[in-house]
C-alpha cells in the first residue's frame, strides 16, 4: 500500500429528484510513471491509480482507466443525475493491489 494516500468527495448532501449534480474527488497519490530513473541510474517502478469508478446505490457511474501519464493526486469532476436518496461509492485501484474507497449519501429534499 502506498503510503500517504488519502480520497478525498465532495457531493451535495441534498437534491431534488432527477436533479443533476457536480461531484468532486480527488486521491492524494505520487503516481510515479515508471519512466524516471533513481540516482544510481535504476528505473523507479510504476505506482500509479490505474482505474476509479463510482457507483450509485449498486449501479455504475463512472469506470475509468487511468495511464501513466496522469498527473499527481488525480481530480476528477463529473456530473450525475440522482434518481433517488442513496450513496455513492468510490472506488480507486493502485497498481500495487491497493485499494481505496469512500462513501457519500445524498438526500431527496
Amino acid at each position: 500500500m502506498a503510503s500517504g494516500v488519502k480520497p478525498r468527495v465532495k457531493v451535495p448532501k441534498t437534491a431534488a429528484a432527477g436533479d443533476v449534480v457536480t461531484i468532486k474527488s480527488l486521491i492524494s497519490h505520487k503516481m510515479e510513471s515508471g519512466q524516471r530513473k533513481d540516482k544510481e541510474g535504476n528505473t523507479i517502478p510504476r505506482s500509479i491509480i490505474n482505474r476509479f469508478t463510482v457507483e450509485f446505490n449498486g449501479e455504475s457511474v463512472l469506470d475509468m482507466t487511468m495511464e501513466p501519464a496522469i498527473s499527481t493526486n488525480p481530480y476528477v469532476q463529473f456530473e450525475a443525475k440522482v434518481p433517488e436518496a442513496g450513496e455513492f461509492t468510490f472506488t480507486w485501484y493502485d497498481d500495487d493491489g491497493s485499494v481505496y474507497d469512500t462513501k457519500k449519501a445524498i438526500a431527496i429534499a
